[in-house]
């Protein structure tokens, strides 16, 4: 019979040895694909750095400098175009009708797509994070919500398995994927609410992990899913946005 090494672990650390306390939550996360504007005050500075250098450069001859600019005949030259920083998806979005969607999901009136949101070709200079929506462990009632990919430790030998079992159920294949670490960046205590009666506290742990060379995933196992900023995360969970803030550094 085999002997799972992970319940002794759990035992000797202190924590519930009871598989339905534990949910290893996972944070997708898409890398900004440009550099991001530089802050104005920032800018300021490097324009004042370079004009005090260059009072005090070496001046070469004209006649050296002529020299070095002209190119010989027949040389192969590349007109370089940068990319857009804006693209269709940030056009697109409407930041009310967002904002008053987003109200109506929290009042619970059922799933509500929000176009905008779904595509990864969008704030190209921030990291996108991915929130699905539809049954999570320890929601009020039983009800559809927004959250982070999930799953409830079961068997598996350590929470790092379980987080990826929980990617790989929404988005089918981690080959385009990278786990940062085996531990957790935090986890919280999540208390029962009133309505839910009967109820025991859970642990809830997340996981890093991040999109590699991927512009498209199939989310699957859910009603609807959203890849969002940090800002836009903390509208999603405002009863949890102090402790998104100070884990989520970015």
């Amino acid at each position: 019979m085999k002997m799972s090494l992970v319940r002794p672990l759990l035992t000797r650390r202190g924590f519930s040895t009871s598989s339905e306390n534990l949910v290893a939550s996972v944070l997708f996360e898409r890398l900004p694909v440009v550099i991001p504007k530089i802050d104005p005050v920032v800018y300021a500075f490097q324009e004042f750095s370079f004009r005090w250098r260059q009072q005090y450069q070496r001046r070469y001859p004209d006649e050296f400098l002529d020299k070095s600019d002209a190119r010989g005949k027949g040389d192969y030259q590349i007109d370089y175009v940068p990319a857009p920083r804006f693209t269709e998806a940030d056009k697109n979005n409407d930041k009310r009708s967002y904002l008053f969607k987003l109200n109506t999901l929290m009042l619970g009136q059922g799933p509500i797509l929000i176009l905008c949101l779904r595509s990864l070709q969008r704030a190209l200079d921030r990291r996108l994070y991915l929130l699905v929506y539809g049954n999570a462990h320890g929601a009020p009632s039983g009800k559809p919500v927004w959250h982070f990919p999930e799953k409830v430790y079961d068997s598996e030998d350590t929470m790092r398995k379980c987080a990826e079992s929980a990617l790989e159920s929404i988005i089918g294949d981690l080959s385009n994927t990278y786990f940062v670490g085996n531990a957790p960046m935090g986890h919280m205590v999540v208390q029962p609410t009133e309505d839910q009666s009967g109820s025991t506290s859970y642990k809830r742990f997340f996981f890093k992990s991040q999109v590699i060379a991927k512009n498209k995933f199939n989310i699957a196992k859910c009603e609807d899913f959203v890849w969002v900023t940090k800002d836009e995360l903390m509208e999603y969970f405002p009863e949890h946005a102090e402790f998104f803030n100070k884990m989520i550094i970015s």
